[in-house]
């Protein structure tokens, strides 16, 4: 069960206006999962759930587990989605740092490894800027994603380098090329743009063309001004 949200573009369909980029010319219906409840019919997947939700509602701890601040799942849980067999979470910003925690440490659920950080943006929503995390449970053979949404305005997110080492670089990526802001990271600072580069090239506004290059005094033409060979 999907929901469709129409005027999202794609990359190809230009022909003759010279555009190199391949933007502007396909239009297309954007493809968004629906929201489930649980459970959520898959055995595995609800598993996760149930174990998940009863970790966080305070269930059998042992005396080194630290209890998660907030209360119950549906408190922190925005949306539960399966599609194409993969189970995502999606998160209130403010709690993903105590959920990565939960999953990493509840015997029933043990999701050690955070194998993946990045970042997705999404003009047309009002929280456009997505942190996406992919979670491996090595002692279950599992996999799941958590996202969480923030806007342009205020893209703070908790860092969970404390939780997943691993999510150190990964963060740094993000907030080089999307401009999510993880506080509580360590040094949080750009990876692959010089440190005084203005802007983060992977938000959807972000120009094609036309911004100079460093170091070389050659600046690159915006992509409908390209000669384009045919």
């Amino acid at each position: 069960m999907t929901d469709s949200v129409s005027g999202g573009r794609g990359l190809f369909g230009v022909s003759g206006s010279g555009d190199t980029s391949g933007f502007g010319g396909l239009v297309r219906r954007t493809r968004v999962p629906a929201s489930l409840g649980r459970p959520v019919g898959v055995e595995e997947f609800d598993e996760v759930l149930d174990g998940l939700a009863e970790a966080l509602s305070g269930g059998e701890r042992t005396e080194d587990e630290v209890e998660p601040a907030f209360a119950s799942f549906d408190e922190v849980i925005e949306r539960i989605v399966v599609d194409r067999g993969e189970l995502t979470l999606h998160v209130k910003p403010e709690a993903i740092a105590d959920v990565c925690r939960t999953l990493r440490d509840d015997e029933g659920l043990r999701y050690e490894l955070c194998s993946s950080v990045s970042g997705v943006d999404y003009p047309a929503q009002d929280r456009r800027l997505h942190a996406v995390y992919h979670l491996t449970s090595m002692t279950y053979r599992r996999r799941i994603r958590l996202e969480c949404a923030v806007s342009a305005e205020d893209p703070h997110l908790p860092s969970v380098t404390e939780v997943y080492p691993t999510a150190d670089w990964q963060e740094r990526e993000t907030y080089d090329m999307f401009g999510i802001v993880f506080d509580g990271h360590p040094n949080l600072t750009r990876i692959l743009m010089p440190d005084d580069w203005e802007g983060h090239p992977q938000r959807k506004d972000y120009p094609l063309g036309g911004v100079p290059v460093e170091y070389k005094g050659a600046e690159i033409p915006p992509p409908d001004q390209r000669r384009a060979y045919k």
